[in-house]
């Protein structure tokens, strides 16, 4: 079972490019980020045609995330954080694998900058009330996998300057803290399990040939339950749709189950 993970920045004007990828990898799962429109102009019936079923949290203009799936999946749940802001970034759902009751969850955290401003203050609201929820989801399962654009790069190998990042609302101590503070629960970053210092950037920025220098950053990521960790056959950043005609400025991550 292949599920991946995509920041799409916007399904509708990258909708080729996310019918490419599908038709070339066949993707069982495929959990999107800043999907960029409503529930109402989602393109459902494209990805139908495709035997995906689409579950949708969808926001006009900005932010929202999906899951599609070709597997049934059961209990989408898009209530997982009382935000404020009324913002979609979360939503979740059950997955059958293997006799186990796997909840999904994919999320999209606020980016954060500028770090002086209510950005950065609902940034860590944000996660701190993603925290709490985790602590409650897993009194109820503890077989859970997060996929999703995490807007946090976890340490200095994982971004192509780590000084110049030092206030950066990605890389400031007290957000690297809070992700470590998920691994505390009993997560572990499936990238950094099967690749101990190997780069592994997802994210390129549009500006100043950030692509063509490699000049990138590790922000969206995979955490499982620890329990699980021996279901994973491997994961992989996908960096074959970054380099494609109107990209996206993220890649997908992807990891097979055994």
């Amino acid at each position: 079972m292949l599920i991946s993970s995509w920041n799409v920045n916007s399904v509708r004007a990258r909708i080729q490019n996310i019918k490419n990828y599908l038709l070339k990898y066949q993707p069982d799962i495929l959990m999107m980020q800043e999907i960029k429109t409503e529930d109402v102009n989602f393109p459902y019936s494209d990805f139908a045609s495709m035997n995906y079923e689409s579950h949708v949290f969808g926001q006009k203009s900005y932010n929202g995330v999906a899951i599609i799936s070709k597997i049934k999946l059961k209990n989408p749940k898009l209530d997982l954080i009382n935000d404020k802001f009324k913002q979609s970034r979360i939503i979740a759902a059950e997955l059958e694998h293997k006799k186990k009751k796997l909840q999904l969850i994919n999320v999209y955290t606020p980016n954060g900058n500028p770090v002086d401003t209510e950005k950065y203050d609902y940034k860590k609201i944000w996660l701190d009330a993603f925290i709490k929820q985790l602590i409650s989801i897993l009194k109820k399962n503890k077989n859970i996998i997060i996929g999703g654009d995490f807007n946090i790069i976890p340490a200095a190998e994982d971004v192509y300057n780590a000084k110049s990042f030092e206030n950066d609302a990605l890389y400031r101590i007290e957000i690297r803290k809070k992700f470590r503070d998920i691994l505390s629960l009993g997560f572990i970053d499936v990238y950094r399990h099967f690749n101990d210092v190997k780069e592994g950037y997802t994210f390129w920025d549009y500006m100043r040939g950030a692509w063509e220098k490699n000049n990138g950053m590790r922000i969206d990521h995979f955490l499982m339950s620890n329990n699980l960790i021996n279901i994973v056959k491997s994961i992989n950043i996908n960096k074959d749709p970054r380099g494609k005609e109107k990209p996206s400025d993220h890649t997908p991550i992807e990891i097979t189950l055994n």
